[in-house]
């Protein structure tokens, strides 16, 4: 029987963090925080190492506390309207091994209250990384098609993220790409249940949408000239 990760304790925890947003709850509460959250999601991690090694080996599932695969549950307010401290929802990147090198896509997975979630790709490429993305789709609209209207990637994901409203300066309104020339985000997820969040299902439903979403991926890689 496959392993289980997170419970519904999970859930409870951070619909309360939602409730209770300040210092002094969360203080009270890091024990459950840690028992129900964080260290079910790294030993997740850790369960992921192999089989994305599998999928590509250039991408690292990084179990390590801070600095890893698992973002932060505090946010950063400095810049930011919204001073609450804590986010309600957790999540894990998983990352190219050539990150600190040059921005490039990745694989994610999302726990949340009613909207857990797990796909990949790039979210805001930087102005250079998008101008690479749009030039590469221009030269290679074939592999881009193959990549995202293949059954496979149809019946279990979507593309998101923002999109221009007119066609971005300098290329041609008539391409036959050009709602995607006009993406400013190139992901793809798909949504799950708490139901299986909880369930031993988890791990091999996340290795099976990291195996349908890799054609993106891997054509973000060779956008951005990187191995995968």
């Amino acid at each position: 029987m496959s392993q289980s990760y997170f419970t519904p304790a999970t859930f409870r925890f951070l619909r309360a963090v939602e409730r209770n947003n300040n210092r002094e709850w969360f203080h009270a509460h890091k024990d459950d925080y840690e028992r129900h959250v964080r260290e079910p999601f790294l030993q997740l991690i850790t369960d992921l190492q192999a089989p994305l090694a599998k999928i590509s080996a250039h991408y690292r599932a990084d179990p390590r506390k801070n600095g890893g695969s698992l973002y932060r549950i505090y946010r950063d307010t400095r810049y930011s309207n919204n001073k609450l401290p804590y986010k309600s929802w957790q999540g894990s990147r998983f990352f190219h091994q050539r990150r600190h090198e040059i921005q490039a896509p990745g694989f994610y997975l999302h726990i949340e209250p009613g909207e857990c979630f797990a796909g990949g790709g790039m979210w805001h490429p930087e102005p250079d990384a998008l101008k690479h993305i749009r030039e590469f789709l221009v030269d290679n609209p074939a592999a881009w098609k193959r990549a995202t209207q293949s059954k496979t990637f149809r019946e279990h994901l979507q593309l998101g993220g923002e999109s221009l409203v007119r066609p971005p300066r300098g290329y041609d309104p008539a391409h036959e790409l050009i709602e995607d020339l006009k993406r400013k985000d190139f992901v793809a997820t798909t949504t799950f249940s708490e139901a299986l969040a909880c369930s031993g299902e988890l791990l091999p439903w996340t290795v099976a949408t990291f195996k349908q979403v890799a054609p993106l991926v891997d054509y973000l890689c060779a956008a951005q000239e990187l191995e995968f």
